[in-house]
């Protein structure tokens, strides 16, 4: 029997976590579709690396802070997390900064894997 070969899909986080529905629903979806032994990937642009901050204080917004559940990725078997270095750099954030450790790349390096994906959702 052949193997069938996983559909690429990479998730383009580039919206700040609070202010909109994007970066929550986004994560949702990732979840969802890690559930379906698909090859998801996720990549963290512009103001989509303060997803990724440690220690938010929601409370003065009135919202849940949910940057602890991208934690829960690897339980999925997504491992493919990927931030672009200058996004975190301009927003003066470190991987240190960060509630997971993603691949840090550049933007050319972010191009040519996007280039590989069948399906790119962003968020």
């Amino acid at each position: 029997m052949e193997e069938q070969k996983k559909t690429k899909i990479m998730f383009v986080m580039r919206k700040p976590p609070h202010g909109s529905i994007y970066a929550y629903e986004g994560l949702e979806a990732i979840l969802i579709m890690g559930a379906y032994e698909q090859e998801v990937s996720v990549v963290f642009i512009d103001d989509g690396v303060f997803a990724l901050k440690k220690e938010q204080d929601t409370k003065p917004l009135g919202v849940k802070e949910f940057s602890k559940t991208f934690a829960a990725l690897e339980d999925y078997d997504i491992t493919n997390i990927y931030a672009d270095r200058e996004s975190l750099e301009i927003r003066g954030l470190t991987v240190d900064d960060l509630i997971i450790k993603p691949k840090l790349l550049e933007a050319s390096e972010i191009a040519k894997i996007m280039e590989e994906q069948h399906t790119l959702l962003p968020f």
